[in-house]
C-alpha cells in the first residue's frame, strides 16, 4: 500500500506565535499583563516580550503606565514629511537615507522634499507638506530667518514640527549640541598648537555659518572657547570669524585672501562650521603650501574630509562626527512618540564623538 506523506506547511513560527497573541488581546476585554499571556499561551516571556513590544510600536496595542497590555484598533499608516537640508550636500544625503531606512522599518510612509540650501525653497516645500495632509513634518533647512514663516505655515495647519539642527518656533529641537562640539574642536585644535607649535599661535578663523542662526554659530563661539582654555594669553583680537556659509568656494575664498594678505603669519587654527567649509580651507592652504603652519577641525565627518585625512601632511587633524546614521531611528522614534501624545523633551540631542587623523590612518 503506497504510504501517502502528510503536506508541508510553511509557516513561520514566531509569526504564529505573534498572532496568537494579538488574537488573545483582540478576544479580551480588558487590559492584561505579560505574566498572563504566558501563563494562557505557553509562549516564553522573552518572546512574548519581544512581540509585545513591536506591536506597540507599529501602534497595534498599548501599553499602560501599570504594564498591562490591551488592542487597539490599527491606526493608519503614519505618513512624515522631511524637508531635507540639501542633496548636494553630504551630511544631508547621510541624514537622508538614514531617515528612508528607519521610516520603513516603523512602517512610516515618507514623503521628501529637497530644500536645496534655500529659503524661498524651504517656504514652498512647506506649503506643499500641508497640502499632502502628513501626520508630522521634519524640518531641515539652514535659514534662521525662513524659520518663523514655516513653523507658522505647520502649526497654523495642525501639524507637529520637529526641527533638525536649527531651532523653530512651535518645534521640537533635535540635533547636535553645538556650542560642546565646537568646544570640544578648540580643545583638540589647540593642543596640537601645543604639541606642533609650542603654543605659538598667530591667528585663530572660526568659518561661520551666520545664516543659521545664533545656535549655530555657537560652534565657533565654542571653538574659541576651547581654544583659550588651553591657550589663555591669546589675544581674543586674534580671533576672527569669517562666514563661510557652510560652502567650500565661499571658504577657499575667504581664508585665500587673508593668507595672501598676511603671507608670512605662522601658526594659524582653523576651527569651521562644516566640513565643506574645511575642505575649502583645506583648497587655500594647500595651493599655498602651508599645511605646515596650518590647523583646521570640521564638523561632520563626511566621507570626503575622512579621505583628506589619510593624507600625512593634511593640514585637516579632525572632524566632529554627529553620528549621521543615528538620525533616522531617533527622528522616527521622536516623531511617533509626538503623535501617541507622549511627553517630549523641547530640546533631543545627538551623540558626537571627536574623529582624529591619526585615528583615521590607523583605521584603514
Amino acid at each position: 500500500m503506497k504510504r501517502i506523506s502528510p503536506k508541508r506547511l510553511y509557516l513561520i513560527p514566531v509569526l504564529s506565535k505573534a498572532l496568537d497573541i494579538l488574537e488573545l488581546l483582540q478576544n479580551e476585554r480588558e487590559p492584561v499583563s505579560l505574566e498572563s499571556i504566558n501563563q494562557r499561551s505557553n509562549i516564553s516571556k522573552t518572546t512574548i516580550y519581544r512581540i509585545l513590544k513591536t506591536f506597540v510600536h507599529r501602534g497595534y496595542v498599548a501599553r499602560s503606565e501599570n504594564g498591562l497590555y490591551r488592542f487597539i484598533a490599527r491606526p493608519k499608516k503614519p505618513r512624515f514629511g522631511f524637508g531635507s537640508q540639501s542633496e548636494e550636500m553630504p551630511f544631508s544625503q547621510a541624514v537622508t537615507a538614514s531617515l528612508k531606512a528607519a521610516a520603513t522599518a516603523a512602517g512610516v510612509d515618507l514623503l521628501i522634499f529637497d530644500n536645496r540650501y534655500d529659503a524661498p525653497t524651504a517656504l514652498s516645500n512647506a506649503d506643499e507638506f500641508v497640502r499632502n495632509h502628513v501626520d508630522l513634518v521634519i524640518e531641515f533647512q539652514i535659514d534662521q530667518r525662513a524659520a518663523p514663516v514655516i513653523a507658522h505655515k505647520i502649526d497654523d495647519a495642525g501639524i507637529p514640527l520637529i526641527a533638525v539642527d536649527i531651532p523653530h518656533p512651535h518645534s521640537t529641537f533635535f540635533g547636535v549640541d553645538n556650542y560642546l562640539v565646537g568646544f570640544e574642536a578648540g580643545e583638540y585644535l589647540s593642543r596640537h598648537a601645543q604639541k606642533a607649535w609650542g603654543g605659538k599661535v598667530r591667528w585663530v578663523f572660526g568659518l561661520d555659518l551666520e545664516e543659521a542662526g545664533p545656535l549655530v554659530q555657537s560652534r565657533i563661539t565654542g571653538a574659541f572657547e576651547g581654544i583659550l582654555s588651553v591657550l589663555p594669553s591669546l589675544p581674543r583680537g586674534n580671533l576672527i570669524r569669517m562666514d563661510g556659509r557652510g560652502m567650500r568656494d565661499k571658504s577657499y575664498r575667504l581664508v585665500l585672501d587673508f593668507l595672501n594678505r598676511n603671507p608670512h603669519d605662522r601658526g594659524i587654527l582653523i576651527a569651521a562650521a562644516t566640513d565643506t567649509s574645511a575642505l575649502g580651507a583645506v583648497q587655500a592652504v594647500r595651493e599655498l603650501k602651508l599645511e605646515k603652519h596650518v590647523a583646521i577641525v570640521g564638523q561632520d565627518c563626511i566621507p570626503e574630509a575622512l579621505e583628506e585625512m589619510k593624507a600625512a601632511s593634511s593640514p585637516l587633524i579632525g572632524s566632529i562626527s554627529h553620528e549621521a546614521q543615528s538620525y533616522g531611528p531617533r527622528l522616527i522614534h521622536l516623531g511617533l512618540a509626538i503623535l501617541a501624545g507622549q511627553r517630549i523633551s523641547p530640546y533631543n540631542y545627538v551623540e558626537h564623538k571627536l574623529v582624529t587623523a591619526s585615528s583615521v590612518r590607523e583605521a584603514s
